[in-house]
């Protein structure tokens, strides 16, 4: 076990996490337009929502649209940070996608070999999904044990936050398929053996954030000015949203 150089984890952050998420953000609300993302969303979603000015309903249009996938992306980079650190602190390495479907790192601490699915947070998936994490757990054990020496393997649901209370996931009929479901907290010391790191990635997120907010906040306003007023020229009777009229350019034939 190595210990992890916070500087160069810092600047790992600045540079793979958040510097391609703002470019991401930036990218897409750059390309946003109502002709663009207005069909794209419910309607009845934001009538229900008793929207009356052009204002509020592009802000409700563009904030639908920019958190659309925010999650997945943030989530993805997340992941990438989390094989990182593992692979600096235990020789974590990511797993082989073809090989190992649902794997996202495998790494070796205190005796025990560990298959990790990254996830965001606890509430990833239905049953279905579980499931067929379940089978690929089952699958890598196979595939690990027919290529090493027999071994202590422990499969991993690994959330980047959030909490489960009873973590161990058994399947009576089949063992292969139980796995731990470790969040928040325990995942990022189970990968880095520091139990404060869940707090100190904190720290450099919200430095670097603030350094890129302030651009994506002009263009936002930006943005938000230009459907306003597009909405208003499209969609206005009498001083009025004309839900009709919104009705027509989304879903008329």
């Amino acid at each position: 076990m190595k210990k992890l150089n916070y500087e160069k984890l810092n600047a790992f952050i600045a540079s793979d996490v958040i510097a391609p998420f703002y470019k991401i953000r930036l990218e897409r609300l750059d390309s946003a337009s109502l002709s663009i993302i207005a069909k794209r969303k419910n309607p009845y979603l934001f009538k229900a929502k008793n929207i009356e000015t052009a204002g509020d309903l592009a802000k409700n249009i563009l904030d639908a649209f920019l958190s659309s996938q925010e999650e997945t992306i943030f989530g993805d980079l997340m992941e990438n940070l989390a094989v990182h650190v593992c692979g600096k602190v235990f020789n974590g390495k990511k797993a082989e996608e073809k090989k190992y479907k649902s794997i996202d790192l495998i790494f070796s601490r205190d005796k025990k070999l560990y298959i990790v699915s990254i996830k965001s947070g606890p509430n990833w998936g239905n049953s279905d999904q579980i499931s067929a994490m379940r089978r690929n757990f089952k699958n890598a054990r196979k595939i690990i044990q027919s290529e090493l020496d027999a071994r202590s393997i422990v499969a991993v649901n690994g959330c980047m936050y959030g909490r489960d209370n009873k973590p161990h996931k058994v399947n009576k009929k089949d063992p292969a398929r139980s796995y731990y479901k470790i969040c928040g907290q325990p995942f990022w010391e189970l990968i880095s053996g520091d139990d404060q790191l869940y707090k100190k990635i904190i720290q450099p997120l919200d430095k670097e954030a603030k350094k890129r907010d302030e651009r994506f906040k002009k263009l936002y306003i930006q943005k938000i000015n230009e459907m306003t007023k597009d909405i208003a020229n499209l969609f206005y009777t009498k001083n009025n949203l004309d839900w009709n009229k919104i009705i027509d350019y989304v879903s008329k034939k």
